[in-house]
């Protein structure tokens, strides 16, 4: 217990002493909830059953997924124009989306994930984003300030997550905020993607969740798939192997497959707006082109 006490007192003078600096303010040691140690726990034991069962594969495929140009074309025109969170009464159909403008991934971290784990995070990301620029043929990099924000964080960071996502996408709606903020435990991790009203397939915004409780491999396997999705490659097909845009989680890392479909993608005699029909020619033509089976 201390007490204050008032008055003036005559002090004999003393000594002349050095002003000590004023302190920084020590920021507190994170200790995750109980529910984020469960959350963890139960992605651990996820991983290491998916790996059991042969799944997270990061050999990119072999002689037993064999693919031909046929094949790809039919897959890119399912993961590149039907949206499987469409209305049904559409059948999902839509435009090819894609960026015309550079792409930044900018990773932020909510406070749960130590600086060690951001490090990693913004290396693994940075190496990425030089393969896909690689792979399109598109400006993909890291940095601040970017038009694709990459949001690691945990479920004790829902307050953050919200204010982040609210000041990204102001005109969300609230069921897909509460997506990003409390995401049911069977989603590892998500993305949204797009343009402006007015151009929605132009995009220019791209904002990913990578759930902070998940263990390494999981945590790579989501920056792949959702950041590849983000950049128009929008749908899942079970179809779709060797690939990240399955649901199976056959495979952990971007395959040389899904490179050829980010590769197509991105070719510039396609067109952002086009409907599959329209581009099927075209598709066609390009698959057969970088599956070696025509020249240009």
């Amino acid at each position: 217990m201390s007490a204050v006490l008032s008055g003036c007192l005559a002090l004999a003078p003393g000594p002349k002493s050095t002003p000590r600096p004023t302190p920084r303010p020590v920021k507190p040691v994170y200790s995750p909830s109980v529910a984020s140690l469960e959350l963890a726990k139960y992605y651990a034991d996820l991983e290491q059953d998916l790996l059991t069962r042969g799944l997270l594969r990061t050999d990119g495929g072999g002689p037993e997924t064999p693919y031909d140009a046929e094949d790809l074309a039919e897959r890119f025109e399912t993961l590149a124009f039907y949206d499987e969170y469409a209305a049904a009464s559409d059948g999902g159909a839509g435009g090819l989306g894609r960026w015309e403008v550079p792409v930044i991934l900018e990773p932020v971290f909510g406070p749960s994930v130590s600086a060690a784990q951001a490090a990693r995070d913004r290396d693994m990301l940075t190496a990425y984003a030089a393969r896909l620029a690689r792979v399109t043929g598109h400006p993909v990099s890291v940095g601040s300030k970017g038009n694709f924000t990459v949001i690691f964080a945990g479920l004790d960071d829902a307050d953050f997550t919200e204010a982040r996502v609210r000041k990204l996408l102001p005109n969300l709606s609230a069921s897909d905020l509460a997506l990003f903020t409390a995401p049911p435990r069977k989603f590892y991790c998500l993305v949204t993607a797009g343009g402006p009203r007015q151009d929605p397939l132009n995009y220019s915004r791209g904002v990913a969740l990578i759930r902070a409780e998940q263990p390494g491999l999981m945590r790579e396997s989501c920056i792949h798939e959702e950041v590849a999705q983000g950049l128009g490659l929008r749908n899942d097909s079970p179809k779709a192997r060797p690939s990240i845009f399955n649901d199976d989680d056959e495979f952990a890392r971007l395959t040389s497959h899904d490179e050829k479909l980010l590769q197509m993608l991105y070719d510039r005699r396609l067109r952002v707006g086009m409907s599959a029909a329209e581009a099927r020619p075209v598709v066609t033509r390009i698959a057969q082109e970088v599956m070696g089976e025509l020249t240009h």
